[in-house]
Formats: structure tokens, C-alpha cells, sequence
């Protein structure tokens, strides 16, 4: 199947090649040659947003702002700086970028409409600068005799920009490219999805979304440079409101695909080219191209035009069987961590929730090559307790120790790249991404090469993603899921996605292994292969702690048990002494300690291990 992308890819580029070559040589018509300049400015600008958009999920409504940033860079520093032109247009990415980070650090404490508010005050803030301040920006009347770059000493004529546009399109293209089809591709795409359990399995979603704001704000500053030195000139009349619009609309409308938006870019600048002579008519096709993208295409035009293509010629889409390696799939020697020692302990963990308690005071200790649990009635803290452990929730007070290092308010990405991994009550899969991607998520951390490695598709990255494909079917085929590694997660049915969550888990190489209510929602044969899949994964050498309601997969597996009830920590022991313990049956039964008698509890009797 990637033979065949690699194929269909290298097809769409020679064509795309031979277009940007040949379609300015068939005209001298300025005005067509404009609007295929456009196309290429156009494009360049949707190509970053994409990465923001369609992959992270992050709306912005304010990226004529950056357009402008990049643009007015380009002509303070030709017209009274003295740059170089080449160099001037270089260094609008740049300033455009770092612009990028200044909007991403307010935008990532909000979401939704917040955030979208957060990029429109940007844009508004940038248009009356460069309006009002009128000793640096010039005001309403611009900037006029910003440098254009030259070649050989001869400036650009109407096709060489055409030429030019179109070359930066490439590069933007077979760049971002390389990144979205890799590790960073699959990260941008898991905090879109669900961004706790992106940080359970190591990636920041702080990181990301800094660096998709700073890619988008990069193509978008070059797009803007590109226009101030064609034209020669810039003003705050580019700088507008519909112009954020604009650009947010090509990306919705094509696509959050690769393809996407080139799609948009070309269809909406001629639409655009039509419509300018009916200033009004054309907002309203914008709005209305916008609700029409947004409801009926969800996926753009680009998405629409794959399933067409996908119900014509099914067998395009077929994807041959992976071969998974003999050798089973093994726990890196580094994780692997002496046995029956301390690996976790807590002392005296609190949390409150203004009059509610959840976890009062618990002092936990978890050995290595043991497998704990931790039981309770609803409501005595348990999830709470393993947020606070996982680091998705700071405890108030109290100290945890992991692998011999503190990790109080240390964030959740850190500790699971220390070894620490988890599932969650609520399923919390990247239910859009297929069974293997979501496993190759979870080899984030184990990836080391980087982002410029990764950007220019380099050998080392290529040769890196290979390992990765072929370790996570190894994962796949430890836990009998290899059958369906191109599947859709969410297609699943629900006993296989609580398998594939353990998977992605595992991907991480963990030492310790959290599990929180791993059996919910199984039928007896489930529970049953549950039981013979953990015994499977902590003769791995991972050590495990499971919170669970069914008892007799407590009782079958178990080396140790902890109880909680309203928060605090009120018996541990081996599962027949948990099984006996008075104050453990009158949590469960709701009777008085004095009254309850050993073995009186239903719900704790144990059964034969396996």
C-alpha cells in the first residue's frame, strides 16, 4: 500500500510540475498569469494553516495578522533597512514564526470559541497597527517600493513569479508532507482527537500546538512577503478580516487531507477571480461555502473526492497483509527493572474537590514483577488516585516517588517517557486514526530522530518509521489484533478497542502499567483472555496496578490488593486477606464493621487462579 501512495505520489508531482512549467509559457495574459500566481500565494498560506487546522484541530480566524507580519517585514527591511531582497524574504518566515509562538502561548489555555476569538483580537491588533501607526507602517497609504528579489540581476517579469510561487508550493508541499506522514504527523493528529491520552503515551500537547502554530504562521509570513515584493507595495487595505476567512475557508473546503489545500486554494481563487466584480455576492458565497464545508463535506472536498474514488476502484484502496517478525515482541532491555523491589510509592497523597475528598491521605507502595489492585466501591477514589499517579491531576499534597525519582507536579507526558503508562475508565482512543496508528502514537518516545530529519524526509527518518511499522504489528500481533491494523479504531467492536488501548499502552515500554477498569463493558470470554493477556504482559517484566469491579478477575490474578472507601486507604494484603478483612466487606456491604462476619461478601469470594 505505500509503494502504491509513493507511486500515486510521484505521479501527482510530475504532473504538478509539469503544470507549474508549462501553464505560464501558454499565456501572456497578465490577468490570467495573476491569478496563477495567486493560486501558488494562496496555496503556500493554506499549507501551514492545514497542520493548525486540519491535523491539530486548532481554529484560527486571525492568520491575516501573520500574512501582514511577514509582508510588512519584507518592506521595512528593503525599503529602509537596505537588505538583501532574498535575505529580507527569508527572514519574514522567521519574524512571522516567532509571531506564531506569541499567539499560541494565550491560545493554548483556551479551546473552541475562545480560541478562535484569541486569533480574531490578533488580527484586529495587527490591521490597526499597521493602519494607525503611519511613521513605521505607512497607514492606509502602505509602504511603496518594497525590493523584489532578483535572478542573474534581472528582476521577475509575470511568469517568473508565477515560477516562483509555484517552486515554494513544492517545497511546502513535499515538506509538510514528510512531517504528516511520520511520527510528527500522527502527534498533531492525536491531540486534534483526544489530547489527555496523547499525553498519556508521551507527546506534548503543549509542544504541538506551538509548532503548529509556528508552521502555519511561517507559510503564512512568506505568502505575505511573496505579495508585498510582486506588487511592490503593501497597505493595511491586504490586511482584513475576510482575508482570515479566506484562508480558513480553503483549508476547510479542500480538506484536511495533504491534497486539501491545494484543492481549495485553486478552486476558490478562481471563484474569488469571478465573483470580484460583485463585492457583496462574494461574502455571501464565502459564508456560504463555509456552512456547506462545514456540514455537508466534513472532510472537504478532498475527502469527498476519496470515497468517490474509493467506491469506483475498491482495489486501489486494498492493503495487502503486514508481515509481522517471528521474534515476538519484547520489552526494551533499558525498561527492563530488577524484580520485587519499590518501584512506586506514595506517602500521604491528598486531593480535594472543594468538600469532596476523593484521595485523603493514601500511602501506597507498588513492587516490581507484581500485579496490583486496587478495588473500592464507586465513588472511594480510585481514578482520582490514578490521575494524580499519572500526572493528569496534581495532588494537593503528598509525595510520589517513581523508579526512585520524585514526580510531584511533574506533567504527563514526563512521566510516561520515565515509564509509567495507563489506560482509562473511558475509553480514549484516537477513534479516527487506523488500529496500527494509534499503536505507532504510542512509539512517540522511542523515535529519536528529529525535526528537521523528519521535515526533509531524510534516510535516517524513513529507515526509523519503517522500525516503527514493524514493531507496532509486532505489539498488534502479541495481543491478537493484527487481523485488523488497518481498520478504523472506532470501527472496532468494544471488547477489541480495550485490547488496542493496552496495545498503544504497551507501545510505550512502560515499567509499570496502570489500568483502570480493563474488564468494563466484557463478556466472560473477554474477561477470561483478559486475564491470560495481563498474566502474559507482567511475565514481560512489567509491573502492573488495575483498578476493577469484577472480584474474580481480582481474585484469579492478583498478587496484591488495595482497598480505598471515601478516599483513604482502608486494607491491603493478599487477595484471601482483602477477601476476609472486616472493614473490606462492611465498604461493600454497607455494615457496620462489628456485624460483619469473614467471607461474608459475595462480591470478594475468590476463585481458582489461572
Amino acid at each position: 500500500m505505500l509503494e502504491r501512495q509513493n507511486k500515486a505520489h510521484l505521479i501527482g508531482l510530475t504532473i504538478a510540475v509539469l503544470a507549474i512549467v508549462l501553464l505560464p509559457l501558454s499565456t501572456s495574459n497578465g490577468f490570467y498569469l495573476k491569478i496563477m500566481f495567486l493560486i501558488g500565494v494562496n496555496y503556500l498560506a493554506a499549507s501551514g494553516l492545514n497542520v493548525l487546522v486540519g491535523f491539530t484541530g486548532q481554529k484560527s480566524l486571525g492568520h491575516a495578522g501573520l500574512f501582514a507580519v511577514g509582508a510588512y517585514t519584507v518592506a521595512l527591511l528593503t525599503t529602509k533597512a537596505g537588505w538583501n531582497p532574498w535575505l529580507a524574504f527569508a527572514a519574514s518566515g522567521v519574524v512571522a514564526g516567532c509571531f506564531g509562538v506569541v499567539i499560541a502561548l494565550p491560545a493554548l489555555r483556551v479551546k473552541g470559541p475562545a480560541l478562535a476569538m484569541v486569533t480574531i483580537a490578533f488580527g484586529i491588533v495587527v490591521e490597526k497597527i499597521v493602519s494607525e501607526w503611519q511613521d513605521v507602517f505607512g497607514g492606509q497609504a502602505g509602504i511603496y517600493g518594497v525590493v523584489p528579489p532578483t535572478f542573474g540581476g534581472v528582476r521577475f517579469g509575470p511568469q517568473e513569479w508565477v515560477w516562483f510561487a509555484g517552486l515554494l508550493g513544492l517545497i511546502a508541499h513535499l515538506t509538510i508532507r514528510a512531517l504528516v506522514m511520520g511520527k510528527y504527523g500522527r502527534a498533531f493528529r492525536a491531540v486534534n482527537t483526544a489530547e489527555i491520552a496523547a499525553e498519556s503515551v508521551g507527546v506534548s500537547v503543549y509542544r504541538f500546538k506551538v509548532l503548529a502554530f509556528v508552521i502555519s504562521a511561517v507559510t503564512c509570513g512568506l505568502a505575505g512577503a511573496l505579495i508585498a515584493q510582486q506588487n511592490q507595495y503593501i497597505s493595511s487595505d491586504f490586511i482584513t478580516f475576510g482575508l482570515s476567512i479566506f484562508f480558513l475557508l480553503i483549508v476547510l473546503f479542500g480538506g484536511s487531507s495533504i491534497y486539501g489545500p491545494l484543492l481549495g486554494a485553486t478552486v476558490l481563487t478562481l471563484l474569488d477571480a469571478f465573483l470580484a466584480r460583485w463585492p457583496h455576492l462574494q461574502h455571501f458565497t464565502y459564508g456560504a461555502l463555509l456552512l456547506f464545508a462545514l456540514y455537508v463535506m466534513p472532510d472537504g472536498l478532498s475527502g469527498m473526492l476519496r470515497d468517490v474514488a474509493r467506491r469506483l476502484f475498491p482495489g486501489q484502496f486494498a492493503r495487502p497483509a503486514d508481515k509481522v517478525r517471528e521474534t515476538g515482541w519484547r520489552l526494551r532491555r533499558s525498561n527492563v527493572v530488577a524484580p520485587d523491589r519499590v518501584l512506586l510509592r506514595t506517602e500521604k497523597l491528598y486531593k480535594a474537590y472543594g468538600g469532596v475528598i476523593p484521595t485523603n491521605h493514601v500511602s501506597i507502595e507498588i513492587r516490581t514483577g507484581h500485579i496490583h489492585s486496587l478495588i473500592g466501591p464507586n465513588g472511594a477514589g480510585k481514578t482520582t488516585l490514578l490521575n494524580i499517579l499519572s500526572g493528569i491531576v496534581a495532588s494537593d499534597s503528598g509525595s510520589i516517588e517513581f523508579n526512585g525519582r520524585s514526580v510531584v507536579g511533574v506533567v504527563a507526558n514526563k512521566i510516561n517517557r520515565l515509564g509509567l503508562a495507563r489506560t482509562f475508565q473511558n475509553l480514549k482512543l484516537f477513534s479516527t486514526m487506523t488500529v496500527l496508528e494509534n499503536v505507532q502514537v504510542g512509539l512517540h518516545t522511542q523515535l529519536k530522530t528529529g525535526f528537521v530529519s523528519c521535515l526533509l524526509g531524510l534516510p535516517a527518518a524513513r529507515s526509523e518509521e519503517a522500525g516503527a511499522h514493524a514493531e507496532a504489528m509486532q505489539i498488534l500481533d502479541f495481543l491478537g489484533l493484527s487481523g485488523q491494523a488497518h481498520e478504523v479504531a472506532a470501527s472496532l467492536p468494544y471488547g477489541l478497542q480495550r485490547r488496542l488501548e493496552i496495545a498503544r499502552a504497551l507501545a510505550t515500554h512502560p515499567v509499570l502499567l496502570l489500568l483502570d477498569e480493563p474488564a468494563a463493558g466484557l463478556n466472560p470470554q473477554e474477561t477470561h483472555e483478559l486475564i491470560e493477556m495481563i498474566s502474559r504482559i507482567r511475565d514481560l517484566g512489567i509491573t502492573i496496578l488495575l483498578i476493577e469491579h469484577h472480584m474474580d478477575l481480582v481474585m484469579a490474578i492478583s498478587d496484591h490488593v488495595i482497598v480505598l472507601d471515601y478516599g483513604e486507604k482502608i486494607a491491603e494484603g493478599s487477595p484471601v486477606e482483602v477477601q476476609n478483612n472486616p472493614r473490606v466487606i462492611a465498604a461493600y456491604l454497607g455494615v457496620d464493621d462489628e456485624t460483619a462476619e469473614p467471607g461474608e461478601s459475595p462480591v470478594l469470594q475468590s476463585v481458582p487462579h489461572v
